[in-house]
Formats: structure tokens, C-alpha cells, sequence
């Protein structure tokens, strides 16, 4: 029987290798659980090769070709299926968040990136790096708002945004920049597209106090959380882990105003900046 063909990277190569991956699998008769134990990880995270939502590095390649016995193939393709115009450390969350079909997130400091318009970005991404060139912060830029895509279904995924009042208060490039940032988020709430919700200070302390989380849901593959701070972000798929911060979201949830309450505050808020960008 011929083996399987490389992949073309054109196609979605992270769904075809995932693809390759159950077929090679099932031929061999093993189990998610059994292939995973193979390999010294979790059968879900098997789960996550297979449908696309993780990626395939190199030395779990190498490692599924030999248990497989499909002669390198994983290996050579693992690297096309890999490739992103996201910063590595966020790659994969980016492409996982790509596929999802609910995202669950709180922000303590900035609009998610997401919900971000160009001036916006634009500044975040030159306050990280005040020396880049301006072609690197365009592409920056161009990156992130690619990412706004994932709201053009009307429906899908279900976006479900926890915005600390500190995202409201912290005039990212100016007051007009921050009534048009605000602005956006207003009108994706008024139009049925998210739910947001603003933690205000007064609630205190609260359960995700250490940072930002974001929580993300798939059709057939188990749930996924990821975790950043400054230049680094961890990608998390224990079960045990990804049920404590769901635990964590759903306390913040709790503590925040309600939706209605939420987007009056926003274009409150939206509304000032403007007025202050109309008289300085």
C-alpha cells in the first residue's frame, strides 16, 4: 500500500496533517490514550494533533514516523504545517483561537486583540517596541487585524469578553484613538456579535487577579487555555487545569456588570474620550 503523499501547504496543512495523523493511527489500531502513552503525553492532546488545534513539533514527529512507520513523513511535513505570521509564542494559540468555537476571555489591561482597531494596535504594538521599523509594526498591525475575521459569521464562535475597568480608563494613543477603540466594541455588543462585560474596580480582589486568560472551546477536540505575560504565553490542555480556570472565568464573570450595565459604561465612557478629542 503507497504511503501517505507530503502535504501541500497551501491547503490548510495542519488539518491534512492532523488528518494523516488519525488515519496512520487507526490503521495502526491504536488508541488516542495508547498512541499518547507512546509518546509520553495525554490522549487528548492526541486529540489536539489530530484535529488541528496543537501543533506538531518536531520531536513528536520524529517519534510518531517511528511508531507509525510512515517512513518521515510527519517529520517533513510538521514544518509547513507549523509555519505562521504570528510571534511564536503566540502562534499556536492565534491558530488554535482560528478553529475555536466559543473564546472565553479576560483582559486586565488592553482591548483583546481581537476586538482592536488599527490605530489601536498600532500603538500597543509601538509601545512594545519603541526602536522596530515601521514595516515590522505594519506587519504586526496586519496580523492582528487579520485576526478580526473570526467574527465575520454572524454566529460563530461565540465571543465572550470580560473587560477589567482598567481597559477602559487606559488611554491607549490619545482620546480619539480610545473613543474609536471603544466605540468598536460597542457596536459588536449592539449588534449581537460578542458579550462583554466590565469588571469595575469596586469589585476588588477577584479570581483571575494574576492576569489575563483566555478559554477556548472545539467541536471535537477537548478545551484549550492560554496564558500571557510579556513576551511569553503557555498554552494549556490538563484537564484538571483548563476546569480551574474555567472556574476562574466563570468567578470573574460573576463579579462583573451585567451585559446592559457593561455597554452603557463602554459608550459612557467612548463618549467622553470623543468630547475630549473635540476639545482639548
Amino acid at each position: 500500500m503507497p504511503g501517505p503523499k507530503d502535504l501541500d501547504p497551501s491547503s490548510s496543512p495542519r488539518a491534512l496533517l492532523g488528518a494523516e495523523l488519525r488515519h496512520a493511527r487507526e490503521n495502526a489500531g491504536l488508541s488516542q490514550d495508547a498512541l499518547g502513552e507512546a509518546l509520553f503525553v495525554s490522549g487528548s492532546f492526541i486529540g489536539q494533533l489530530e484535529a488541528g488545534t496543537r501543533r506538531m513539533q518536531p520531536e513528536i514527529a520524529a517519534k510518531l514516523d517511528e511508531i507509525l512507520g510512515t517512513n518521515g513523513f510527519f517529520e517533513r511535513n510538521c514544518k509547513a504545517a507549523n509555519k505562521s505570521k504570528y510571534p511564536d509564542h503566540f502562534a499556536e494559540a492565534a491558530e488554535a483561537e482560528a478553529v475555536a468555537t466559543a473564546i472565553k476571555e479576560y483582559a486586565p489591561l488592553l482591548i483583546p486583540g481581537v476586538l482592536q482597531t488599527e490605530a489601536y494596535a498600532r500603538e500597543v504594538f509601538r509601545a512594545y517596541q519603541p526602536t522596530a521599523t515601521e514595516d515590522v509594526i505594519d506587519g504586526l498591525v496586519e496580523a492582528r487585524l487579520a485576526r478580526s475575521h473570526l467574527l465575520d459569521d454572524p454566529t460563530k464562535p461565540l465571543f465572550w469578553a470580560v473587560l477589567d475597568e482598567a481597559v477602559l480608563r487606559r488611554k491607549v494613543g490619545g482620546a480619539g484613538v480610545m473613543a474609536e477603540a471603544l466605540g468598536y466594541v460597542a457596536e459588536l455588543a449592539r449588534r449581537h456579535r460578542i458579550i462583554v462585560q466590565v469588571l469595575p474596580f469596586e469589585a476588588g480582589a477577584h479570581a483571575s487577579s494574576n492576569g489575563a486568560l483566555r478559554l477556548m472551546a472545539f467541536d471535537d477536540a477537548p478545551p484549550l487555555a492560554y496564558l500571557e505575560v510579556l513576551g511569553t504565553g503557555q498554552l494549556e490542555d490538563n484537564p484538571a487545569a483548563v476546569a480551574r480556570y474555567e472556574l476562574s472565568y466563570d468567578l470573574v464573570r460573576a463579579s462583573a456588570a451585567s451585559p446592559q450595565e457593561s455597554l452603557a459604561l463602554i459608550e459612557s465612557v467612548a463618549e467622553d474620550y470623543a468630547h475630549e478629542d473635540r476639545h482639548p
